[in-house]
């Protein structure tokens, strides 16, 4: 006994000289990074074993030229001098030069497996080979595989799909199939959020900038649970009570269901507060309502979990997803019980696309890639170490407000004054800038367009981590 007690005395001992080396090491790399920047020197992007194929298409100016003219002007591109993107690889993009980028953004948070991932390239060219469309009024394998797959994924009795194109579509239908099940028409949504560009979906996006000026309604919005610049800090329950108080004062008493992200990506990457969505669910229920949720960007391990609920302990009624379910594919899906699902067996409901086999191969294809690339892991352990480089910089430089988010989908606030949350907006667009000319690329959203959204591929290391973040510093060093 004494023997081991000595044994596992050393082996502690040994644990901490470990952490306490790597400490020191790490300590050591930040002091040279800082060194560097004080110093003028550029960052240095990681290697990568990878050349892309010569390029031969038109210019960024042909390409700028054909756009005006045949493309709707609703279509806006980002940075002054806009990258002509020809070729990807995993996480790394590269422009008609052949320079490289590093992805930041993921494809606003779709590529989730990376660009060009071997096994999805394989399994859409395969599928693609055999049969690229029969219509789902045929038997094909590949849709029937898909769901199965995704519904072992899903908790609860949640168990069956509807496929649709996008995410819009998916919580189009998400919508309608919860006022058909309840018999209400009142939806609740929380300010800031976006769910969408059709009639339905716009009503229940809570931001000015994304609604045109048509029919909207049903629709009851409730405050946003942010941390950072709510009214209730990180209370959750204070912000669900609002909720109650909508159902009390502006419904009969009955609503058709509660729709949320548990991470609004296009409002910046706000995370609900905890014990908001608990509250909430219970809410809804008493009132009769379903439990929405908004997965297509939060979905398919971004966030370190399977989905982003999880992390807040509850189960939806009904789950939407797109973008990171088909990598890159034209794909999205509702999932839900099959009690809720029979409600669209009272008419004929159709999509043309919805199921299609070349889109369902890639999704199966990523389930698999996510567990066998360790997708979830490497987004919680990645994610994490570069929230903490973020939050450190925070500390560095006055204007960064709020450095937020989980896994791999992260919020970097800019503001000119911190008591005043002011928002920063041209800064972020130099920076913006500033670091697509150093080869990063991340994008930029919130309803005052001041946070930086770090969403890259799920494959992202902790080298590309700290480029990310070494190119933010040495950018913020020069404002």
């Amino acid at each position: 006994m004494q023997r081991f007690v000595a044994r596992s005395g050393l082996l502690e001992g040994g644990r901490r000289r470990a952490q306490s080396l790597l400490r020191s090491q790490q300590q050591q790399q930040k002091a040279a990074r800082e060194k560097e920047i004080a110093n003028d020197v550029l960052p240095k992007m990681p290697p990568f074993d990878y050349s892309p194929a010569p390029y031969t298409g038109p210019s960024v100016d042909e390409i700028l030229a054909k756009r005006r003219q045949f493309l709707s002007p609703s279509m806006f591109y980002l940075y002054k001098k806009p990258v002509n993107i020809v070729e990807g690889r995993m996480q790394y993009l590269f422009d008609e030069g052949g320079r490289r980028y590093l992805d930041g953004f993921g494809g606003i948070a779709t590529v989730n497996c990376g660009h060009c991932h071997p096994d999805v390239v394989d399994a859409i060219v395969s599928q693609v080979k055999r049969i690229q469309h029969p219509t789902i009024l045929y038997l094909n394998h590949a849709v029937a595989d898909f769901a199965e797959a995704l519904a072992s994924k899903m908790p609860g009795n949640l168990k069956v799909a509807f496929f649709t194109n996008s995410g819009t579509e998916a919580n189009e239908l998400a919508m309608m199939m919860a006022r058909l099940y309840t018999g209400c028409q009142d939806m609740i949504s929380v300010r800031n959020s976006y769910h969408g560009n059709a009639a339905g979906t716009m009503g229940a996006t809570g931001q000015r900038s994304w609604k045109f000026s048509v029919v909207q309604s049903g629709i009851h919005h409730v405050l946003n649970p942010d941390p950072y610049r709510g009214p209730f800090g990180s209370d959750g329950e204070k912000y669900a009570k609002d909720v109650q108080d909508i159902v009390d004062f502006a419904t009969t008493g009955h609503v058709a269901g509660f729709i949320s992200e548990a991470i609004q990506g296009v409002g910046g990457i706000v995370e609900a507060a905890p014990g908001y969505l608990p509250a909430v669910y219970k809410n809804v229920r008493k009132a009769g309502g379903l439990c929405i949720a908004d997965e297509v960007q939060s979905g398919f391990a971004r966030t370190g979990n399977m989905w982003g609920f999880e992390a807040h302990g509850v189960v939806p009624d009904i789950v939407t997803m797109a973008k990171g379910i088909g990598n890159g594919m034209p794909l999205g899906a509702v999932v839900t019980t099959p009690e809720i699902a029979e409600v669209l067996t009272r008419r004929s409901y159709f999509n043309t696309f919805g199921g299609n086999p070349v889109s369902t191969a890639a999704g199966l294809a990523v389930l698999k890639v996510i567990d066998k690339d360790n997708l979830r892991e490497n987004a919680s352990t990645v994610g994490a170490y570069m929230k903490d480089r973020l939050t450190a910089l925070k500390e560095k430089y006055e204007i960064i407000g709020d450095v937020r988010g989980r896994g791999l989908m992260i919020g970097v606030e800019l503001v000119s004054d911190r008591q005043k949350k002011t928002p920063a907006n041209a800064e972020t667009l130099h920076v913006l800038d500033q670091m697509k000319e150093m080869g990063v690329l991340i994008g930029k959203g919130g309803f005052y367009g001041n946070v930086f959204r770090i969403t890259p591929p799920l494959c992202f290391t902790k080298e590309d981590a700290d480029f990310l973040v070494d190119v933010m510093d040495y950018n913020m060093s020069k404002l």
